[in-house]
């Protein structure tokens, strides 16, 4: 059989890459200012380069003074004017595509220019990456003896004047190398088909009797198709339908509350996770060791990284500063400024590093993506973290939640209020909300000061959510597919009202 041969083979050729690695791991700082000067010479004689005049910065000062931190809403003419089908505007190539992203707080669509640099030499790259650590810190994966089960978003590829906009995964799958179908599943014709449920169920019918090694996609997708994979084969657990199964890699949501319904679906000791950073706008980190929650950043992508720390953060106005003025334990926004022509570009994401050698990163949560109605900043990793410690302290587990506020008025204090989808219910549910709490006040002094003697904050509300809640709303929002997501935290009350009405 050839399948160990071409395992053998396509590993091999993986692991050169590492040598690259080594090169931004050994020089980063370095590394960066090339891949800056390198962006700006390429797109001095564009519209934007002339405007910033790109032709005169030669440094990070020079870039930092002249061109300005920038969000969607201002860039938003400049690309519906690409779309149109002008060019050179803000990158000298074509751009054809444009991944749709709706982020998760905002229900208007966005439209992130994907050029084929970016396509190539960030996408692809990262794709590529992610395989070759992996193989590097596991000698003995044969992840091409089988096939790797990709979940994506749901949506075609759409046309409009001449220009291409779908999600992200689907202008991935449409620019693919035809020899890629090989080694993955499901094929092109079903990973690009819209309408969600009916893909769920050819994805299945197509994959269960596939030699599937590896899985990719968002944890709570991801879920799904596994839990409907075991109701349509009768299988005690996944391991029965793909006893190959090796790994999986999965990022879009923090993946600590679903961890132990994974172990439960594929009881492997030495199964192993490997989590990334990627979005429409661009790959950025991915986890280089096993059994590890920290990722590293990628720094020759194309794309060049500044970082706003939090506690100074006042959007467009803020000022950022590079990889090389960076420490840990800071909560930081992330600005980036891409081969895709996102010049200084707030994406929206707050990290964390965890390491300056390398600079390994966490993501924290959103720069939206907090509440902060009565002075708590309770920030997503604050929540994330509150949730698994009572979970396990209450052997419970949680497959979505979403938490907003209640408003004081004349009569009462104001309150977090959550929805909670268990996957299994804690026995006590008075227990489980004590226990968030204790912990938000031990990890959150703000948290605590608002709570102290209820004068703020009075104890959260937590509902338990009946099955299905979050799927329900997501599809009458048509919002079911891989890359949409269930908001998390928010300083108004609508996601919270939907969700109490359905």
């Amino acid at each position: 059989m050839a399948f160990p041969f071409i395992n053998s083979i396509i590993s091999w050729f993986l692991k050169k890459r590492k040598h690259q690695v080594e090169l931004f791991l050994k020089y980063p700082i370095d590394v960066q200012n090339e891949v800056l000067l390198k962006l700006i010479n390429t797109a001095k004689n564009t519209e934007f380069g002339k405007q910033y005049d790109f032709s005169a910065i030669i440094s990070y000062e020079d870039f930092s003074s002249k061109v300005p931190i920038q969000k969607y809403e201002s860039i938003e003419p400049s690309i519906e004017r690409c779309r149109k089908g002008e060019q050179n505007i803000f990158w000298p190539t074509q751009i054809r595509w444009f991944a749709k992203s709706s982020g998760t707080t905002n229900a208007k669509s966005k439209f992130i220019p994907v050029s084929d640099e970016a396509i190539e030499n960030c996408h692809f790259k990262a794709g590529k990456d992610m395989l070759c650590l992996y193989i590097n810190n596991n000698e003995d994966a044969q992840l091409f003896t089988g096939k790797g089960l990709r979940l994506g978003g749901s949506s075609a590829v759409y046309e409009d004047n001449n220009s291409y906009f779908g999600d992200l995964s689907a202008i991935i799958i449409e620019n693919m190398p035809f020899w890629a179908d090989f080694s993955s599943a499901p094929k092109q014709e079903v990973a690009l088909m819209s309408e969600w449920e009916t893909k769920m169920e050819a994805i299945i019918n197509e994959t269960i009797h596939e030699n599937i090694t590896s899985l990719a996609g968002v944890p709570s997708w991801m879920l799904v198709l596994l839990n409907k994979v075991l109701e349509k084969t009768g299988k005690e657990n996944i391991l029965e339908v793909w006893p190959n199964l090796e790994v999986y890699f999965h990022g879009g949501v923090n993946f600590s509350p679903y961890i132990d319904q994974y172990k439960k679906l594929i009881p492997k000791k030495d199964f192993r996770y490997y989590e990334i950073y990627n979005a429409s706008e661009g790959f950025f980190a991915i986890q280089d060791r096993n059994n590890s929650d920290e990722l590293l950043l990628m720094l020759d992508y194309g794309i060049f990284y500044e970082f706003i720390p939090m506690s100074e953060y006042d959007g467009e106005n803020s000022t950022a500063i590079p990889l090389s003025e960076v420490t840990t334990d800071v909560n930081y926004a992330l600005v980036i400024t891409t081969n895709a022509g996102l010049w200084r570009y707030l994406i929206g994401d707050t990290i964390k590093f965890t390491s300056i050698d390398p600079y390994r990163i966490k993501i924290t949560g959103r720069t939206k993506h907090y509440i902060n109605v009565f002075g708590e900043e309770l920030i997503i990793e604050n929540a994330e973290e509150g949730l698994k410690a009572a979970c396990e302290k209450t052997n419970a587990s949680i497959k979505d939640y979403t938490v907003g506020p209640i408003f004081m008025n004349d009569t009462a204090q104001g309150a977090h209020e959550w929805i909670i989808e268990f996957d299994k219910a804690p026995d006590n549910l008075d227990f489980f909300t004590e226990l968030l709490d204790n912990y938000l006040k031990n990890c959150n002094s703000d948290y605590e000061a608002k709570r102290y003697n209820n004068m703020t904050l009075s104890m959260p509300k937590v509902h338990k959510a009946r099955k299905g809640l979050f799927y329900d709303w997501l599809k009458v929002k048509g919002k079911l597919g891989g890359q949409h997501k269930v908001p998390r935290l928010s300083n108004k009350r609508e996601f919270i009202e939907e969700l109490l009405n359905l």
